[in-house]
């Protein structure tokens, strides 16, 4: 079975070849492309071993960040994706509650993420004279434009903590929310169906001297009951 952690380690700690993709300002002449996807944190999905089980209980019952900190990240998340409606946006995807369990299943991601936190209160304190999440939106936004364009000829680790920090945070809102039920109905994804088929072409049959026997196109591709499972006789006789 496929190990969760290096899964989704392997898509978020990747952010410095997939920075540019998730952004909560638009790149510097044009559209930002459409995001991924990772793996959900839901405890009720099938195929999670004992381990893995106790691990999420263990991490759940754990606090990485304070009230302040899980307001602030709820402030960022929005501006960096805006709701939606009639979807909602990050807040109804419980994307900070997905960020703090990340946070606390790769500990590698804490010092960036606390980091960049503290240096956006103080960015805002400096310039602005109130906390992040107490500025104005323009004022976040300002705040957000210095740091949201990643110097492409330098490695990300080698680029300033508030860099790093928001092409991580970027990667995490973006990645909780489109993993989330709110996030993949604003993505309109309805899951495998099965698709419509008429049977072989009339042209083809004729050119090959064949046709279908009526009683058994009339069971096989009646589309009113594309969703029937078949249904066999002892013989093979098809009967449904």
């Amino acid at each position: 079975m496929m190990d969760r952690r290096k899964s989704i380690q392997t898509m978020i700690l990747g952010v410095g070849a997939s920075a540019l993709a998730f952004h909560g300002c638009k790149p510097e002449g044009g559209e930002a492309p459409a995001p991924e996807t990772a793996v959900n944190t839901d405890t009720n999905y099938f195929g999670r071993t004992p381990k893995e089980l106790e691990r999420i209980e263990k991490l759940n019952a754990e606090q990485l960040f304070n009230e302040h900190e899980m307001e602030t990240i709820s402030v960022l998340s929005t501006v960096i994706l805006p709701p939606k409606e009639p979807f909602g946006g990050p807040i109804e995807a419980e994307v900070p509650e997905f960020i703090e369990f990340i946070g606390k299943d790769m500990p590698q991601m804490q010092n960036t993420l606390l980091g960049g936190l503290m240096w956006l209160d103080h960015k805002s304190n400096t310039e602005f004279g109130v906390e992040f999440k107490s500025a104005t939106l323009e004022q976040q936004q300002q705040i957000l434009d210095t740091i949201c364009h990643p110097d492409l000829d330098v490695p990300l680790d080698d680029q300033p903590l508030e860099i790093q920090f928001f092409a991580l945070m970027r990667n995490l809102v973006v990645t909780g929310y489109y993993t989330s039920k709110v996030g993949i109905a604003d993505l309109g994804y309805k899951g495998n169906s099965p698709n419509v088929w008429d049977g072989v072409p009339d042209e083809v049959l004729k050119k090959h001297g064949v046709e279908y026997d009526p009683e058994w196109i009339a069971k096989c591709v009646d589309q009113s009951k594309r969703n029937v499972i078949a249904e066999w006789d002892e013989d093979g006789n098809l009967l449904t």
